[in-house]
């Protein structure tokens, strides 16, 4: 199914801004005919980074335009973490208390967050700034406890720290993160990830890999232990060649 810029306006009733409408058209050309289905993830993020969450009215704006079911559309949502169903905070706060991070700190963490904020797992601060989560694997166990404010880390934070840093957002502020870019509001988050670029100069991310990253690496060159017959001159074929 392919959607002309005219039909996309005919066929949703829903109401979303013409920006949007003109961006879902941007997505959905990404794709070759007869798979604008694969449209649907980048989508998702575009229709929370106009509300905030991915509304029912959401899930229908994508079903019509990529002829699915809103089902379809439903379960897709709700398998994915990074798509809020209810309304969600502009900082999204995520405490790692998988096993590592656990048992080094984010357990108390998320609970001295908890009390603080006055909400539990997925819920979002009365003045709608914070929404708090904990989640089982943030993939950053060389930097344990840490957490992440929209997806961007915090290394090694205990309670007291965390609580340091939810109280700057809370006054408008935006602590630096320790790796990544600096942050921004989750709805032109959604929309990075919808794959739009962030205009921001301070959008890039700063500096080198950390030295947990870097410790394996720094181990093998000083015992001279490479992975057999590697060369880190060799070209990469095209696909093409690889298959001749």
């Amino acid at each position: 199914m392919s959607v002309s810029q005219g039909e996309l306006s005919k066929q949703t009733s829903i109401e979303f801004s013409e920006q949007t409408r003109d961006r879902a058209r941007e997505i959905i050309a990404r794709y070759p005919a007869g798979r604008e289905r694969s449209a649907l993830l980048p989508l998702l993020h575009l229709v929370q980074a106009e509300y905030g969450h991915v509304s029912p009215a959401g899930i229908e704006f994508c079903a019509e335009l990529l002829g699915l079911t809103r089902a379809q559309v439903a379960g897709v949502a709700s398998f994915y973490t990074m798509f809020k169903r209810r309304p969600a905070g502009d900082w999204l706060v995520s405490v790692c208390t998988n096993t590592m991070c656990g048992v080094l700190g984010g357990d108390r963490t998320f609970e001295t967050l908890r009390e603080h904020l006055g909400v539990g797992h997925d819920e979002t601060t009365p003045d709608g700034t914070i929404t708090l989560e904990h989640a089982e694997c943030l993939a950053a166990c060389d930097y344990a406890p840490v957490l992440t404010v929209n997806y961007e880390f915090f290394d090694r934070v205990q309670a007291e720290q965390a609580v340091e840093i939810v109280d700057q957002l809370q006054e408008g502020k935006r602590p630096v993160p320790d790796r990544g870019a600096r942050l921004c509001p989750l709805p032109e988050l959604s929309l990075q990830l919808a794959g739009f670029a962030d205009p921001r100069p301070e959008g890039i991310a700063d500096g080198p890999a950390g030295e947990p990253t870097l410790a394996g690496a720094r181990l093998a060159q000083r015992h001279g232990i490479a992975v057999a017959g590697f060369d880190p001159e060799t070209p990469i074929k095209p696909k093409e060649e690889d298959s001749r």
